[in-house]
């Protein structure tokens, strides 16, 4: 049987989580992305995952309280021990069904067996024209980040 591959958390927006701008902080959006990228990585490995890298985190417009967000997360690559995902955050209204993104990232988790050492994760493979596409962009991202690595390093 196929672990599965996608999940989706749905919550409301608390005063709790506000900026001082009084929307909602990025923080808290950053901790709901790995939240649900845990709960979608530890599904699909059928085990515990640790987060090893966030990346290209875009907030294209602010989430405000009361608004029901929907964090999406899917796995869109695997390597031999780690799982690409890429993660959409939404929100809306509650009373309307129109909803908006308001953040995007991947992130990636590596499976841990239960001495802390890597391990193998089940081989997820595209299906549709839309899961290739999502499989080449983790692909030109880990291509970036090799390019951003190597020049990182020499400022180290």
């Amino acid at each position: 049987m196929t672990p599965p591959r996608e999940l989706t958390l749905q919550f409301l927006a608390e005063p709790a989580d506000v900026n001082f701008g009084g929307k909602v902080h990025g923080g808290m959006v950053m901790k709901w992305i790995d939240q649900a990228g845990y709960a979608c990585a530890a599904g699909w490995c059928g085990g515990y995952a640790v987060t090893v890298y966030v990346g290209g985190i875009r907030f294209l417009r602010p989430i405000q309280i009361g608004q029901l967000v929907e964090v999406h997360a899917q796995v869109i690559h695997t390597g031999t021990t780690s799982m690409h995902l890429a993660v959409d955050v939404y929100s809306r209204h509650p009373a309307n069904r129109e909803r908006h993104k308001t953040t995007h990232c991947i992130i990636i988790f590596v499976a841990m067996d239960e001495t802390g050492t890597p391990t193998k994760v089940p081989q997820w493979q595209p299906v549709s024209a839309a899961d290739h596409q999502l499989q080449q962009y983790a692909k030109k991202l880990m291509a970036l980040r090799a390019d951003l690595d190597k020049e990182m390093r020499q400022h180290l």
